[in-house]
């Protein structure tokens, strides 16, 4: 079988299928922009929009033109490689730069697997959700021209999935049918508890499981994924507990939202307002992926904010490395987490309850072994890589077979 994929930060969400489908002895292809990592066995192919965004072009079509010079680009390759003789079986992308939207005017006979990651809607997810950085009725129309390409994606696609249940229903009810709930899986085979773990700090301290710590982390320290509530919460967290010492994971870039509007990042911002932190609060910017294990592995208590928007990896890898996660009340966090059952959750906007919350867990920490364990079991029971490629590959299986 011949599986080409799409995706402008290769591998993306088939960091694991495409090497796997690779093992298994297919040819797989993977079509990318310029200087991204090439997963094992795959033959990586780049493309290059041949202009940027027409300037002043109206806001609401920024991303909607951007979207189509993708995948202007992406079918010119396509064509290229079809007058080479090149067919795919399979067509495997994410839309949401674009680069699907003319995949099966290249490739009309072969079947196209669209990862359905997000829909935007003007209300009942993250639009709207944070009053602090609410723009009004100007959100609701950009939300809904944002999807443009969304919407033809999944009306073009044969088959599609989406990793959670709540992400599948942010899609047009007329689609639900097409829409598999598959999550790209964790491995939990590589992610496990490490009781020997030891992460060092840039001061040179040695964190074991032995210590209080509070972790958060996220890819770029921003709103959508609470950053602004946690910094609120911190002091008071850091007044309750003299002896935790707090690690805070991520670059000060965005990946979803926009800019404080005054200029700087958020990380600065956050500073300013909260005022200076001792010593114990530690600012590590982006790390190895292998020292962001061991510090999942030291964590007393890792704290997931978010609004309701794309689940990030990191939760379930921290409950896979059996740390305790507190998440927000929150879709699709209450898809995964049970209060009580196998973690804690907390009201997003609520940063004294937050801070005492946080607080009593670290307190509590060598008696909450029990929920260490439940939230473990729950990535091995839904999430765990083994079984999600599994249904990855059944998917893609009866794509073809229905070709």
């Amino acid at each position: 079988m011949k599986a080409l994929f799409v995706h402008q930060n290769c591998p993306g969400q088939f960091k694991h299928l495409a090497p796997a489908l690779a093992a298994d002895g297919h040819e797989v292809v993977f079509v990318g922009q310029k200087d991204k990592r090439t997963p094992p066995g795959v033959k990586r192919l780049e493309y290059e929009p041949h202009r940027t965004v027409t300037p002043k072009i109206h806001p609401y079509l920024v991303g909607t033109e951007a979207a189509v010079l993708n995948g202007q680009a992406v079918a010119r390759l396509g064509f290229k490689l079809r007058s080479q003789g090149f067919v795919p079986d399979v067509m495997i992308g994410n839309p949401g730069w674009g680069e699907t939207l003319f995949l099966k005017d290249v490739w009309p006979e072969t079947p196209l697997i669209s990862l359905c990651e997000f829909y935007y809607n003007g209300r009942g997810s993250d639009v709207g959700f944070d009053p602090e950085f609410d723009t009004g009725p100007d959100a609701i129309l950009r939300a809904r021209a944002r999807s443009a390409q969304h919407l033809l994606a999944v009306e073009a696609a044969d088959v599609a999935y989406s990793p959670t249940e709540w992400q599948k229903t942010q899609f047009p009810t007329a689609y639900h049918e097409k829409i598999r709930v598959i999550h790209d899986g964790i491995d939990t085979d590589m992610i496990k508890p490490n009781d020997a773990a030891r992460f060092n700090l840039p001061d040179g301290t040695a964190l074991t499981a032995q210590d209080e710590v509070l972790t958060y982390v996220s890819r770029n320290l921003e709103p959508y994924r609470g950053f602004h509530v946690f910094m609120r919460a911190l002091p008071e967290i850091l007044k309750r507990r003299p002896d935790a010492r707090v690690v805070i994971v991520g670059g000060d870039g965005v990946s979803y939202g926009g800019r404080p509007k005054d200029g700087g990042t958020w990380r600065e911002k956050l500073l300013t307002e909260v005022g200076p932190l001792p010593d114990r609060v530690t600012f590590t910017g982006r790390i190895p992926y292998q020292d962001y294990l061991s510090l999942l592995s030291v964590s007393s208590v890792h704290l997931y904010l978010t609004y309701p928007f794309v689940l990030s990896w990191s939760m379930l890898e921290a409950m896979a490395s059996g740390a305790f996660v507190i998440g927000s009340a929150t879709p699709p966090v209450e898809e995964v987490i049970d209060e009580g059952r196998n973690g804690w959750l907390v009201d997003f906007f609520d940063t004294n309850a937050i801070a005492e919350r946080v607080a009593d867990a670290l307190e509590q920490r060598h008696h909450l072994e029990h929920l260490r364990a439940a939230a473990r079991q729950t990535v091995l029971d839904r999430y765990a890589l083994t079984d999600c490629l599994a249904a990855q590959k059944a998917m893609i299986a009866d794509a073809v077979t229905a070709s």
